[in-house]
C-alpha cells in the first residue's frame, strides 16, 4: 500500500507510536487521517496535524464510541483505507493479577482489535479491498518476562491478525502486525533503557513508523522494527525447549537487576 491519498484510522495517537505513525502518514500523502485516544491530549495533537487530521477522545474498549470515531472519520475524509489498531497497555505480574486486571487488558490489547475489524472488514471487502495493521508486540512472538496478561494478549492479537489475512485475503483485505521490542514512549518510561524489551536497544517511534511504512509498501505480515526478533522466532521453532532454558536464563538476569 502506497499512503499516498489514503484515509487513515489510528487508535492510541495522542502520543508515541501512534503520533509518529500519524505524523509519518501525513508526510507520505495521506489525504485525512483520524487519530483516537482516551487522553484528551489527542485533540491537541490533531490540532496541531493541520486540516487533514480529526481527533476524538475514545475508550476503545467501548465498542459504540470506537464505531462512532470509524463512522466520524469517514465523514470528514471518506471511506477509510487503512485501520491501524495500535492502543495497548502492559500489566505486570502472573497468573495471580486479579481478574478486573485481565479482563482490562484483554479488552484494550484484543477486543479493540476485534471490534475494529468487525467494523472495516465487511465495508472493505464490499468495496473490493483494504488494509489493516494491528500492533501488538515482540512478546507476541516471544514472550515478555515479568508480564503474563501482557504476553497472553499481544499473542492473541498476533493470532487475530494472522486469522484476518488468512480468511479475507481473498476479498481484497491486507493485514500486518506490528511486533517491536523497546521503543522509547509512555509504555517505558518508568524502565531503564526499556528493561528486558530493550536488550537490543530502545529505538524512538520515528524509526517505528519508518519500519511501518516501508512493510506497508511491501505489503508484508510482519513488521519487525527489531530485526533480531526474527532470528529469536526461529530459534524457538528451531528447538523450543532449548529457547524456554535461553528464556530463564533471561529472566535470572532480570531479577538479579541486570536488566530492570
Amino acid at each position: 500500500m502506497q499512503l499516498q491519498d489514503k484515509v487513515v484510522w489510528i487508535t492510541g495517537a495522542a502520543g508515541g507510536i501512534g503520533k509518529a505513525l500519524a505524523e509519518r502518514f501525513l508526510r507520505e500523502g495521506a489525504r485525512g487521517i483520524g487519530i483516537v485516544d482516551r487522553d484528551e491530549q489527542v485533540l491537541e495533537t490533531a490540532s496541531a496535524l493541520g486540516e487533514s487530521a480529526w481527533g476524538a477522545v475514545c475508550d476503545v474498549t467501548d465498542e459504540a464510541a470506537l464505531v462512532a470515531t470509524l463512522e466520524g472519520t469517514e465523514e470528514r475524509f471518506g471511506p477509510i483505507d487503512l485501520v491501524v489498531s495500535n492502543a495497548g497497555i502492559g500489566i505486570y505480574g502472573g497468573a495471580e493479577v486479579a481478574n478486573a486486571e485481565w479482563q482490562r487488558i484483554w479488552e484494550i490489547n484484543v477486543m479493540a482489535h476485534i471490534y475494529a475489524a468487525r467494523w472495516a472488514v465487511p465495508r472493505m471487502a464490499k468495496r473490493g479491498g483494504g488494509y489493516l495493521l494491528n500492533t501488538a508486540s515482540a512478546a507476541g512472538l516471544l514472550t515478555q518476562i515479568g508480564s503474563a496478561p501482557y504476553a497472553v494478549t499481544k499473542h492473541a492479537a498476533v493470532a487475530l491478525a494472522e486469522w484476518l489475512a488468512i480468511a479475507h485475503g481473498e476479498e481484497g483485505i491486507k493485514v500486518s502486525v506490528l511486533c517491536p521490542q523497546a521503543v522509547r514512549t509512555a509504555m517505558t518510561a518508568h524502565t531503564r533503557e526499556g528493561g528486558v524489551a530493550g536488550v537490543d536497544g530502545m529505538i524512538e517511534p520515528d524509526e517505528v513508523a519508518d519500519a511501518v511504512v516501508e512493510a506497508l509498501a511491501e505489503e508484508r505480515f510482519l513488521v519487525l522494527p527489531h530485526p533480531q526478533v526474527l532470528e529469536y522466532m526461529r530459534r524457538k521453532t528451531a528447538d523450543y525447549d532449548r529457547w524456554l532454558g535461553g528464556m530463564r536464563r533471561l529472566k535470572q538476569r532480570v531479577e538479579s537487576g541486570e536488566l530492570a
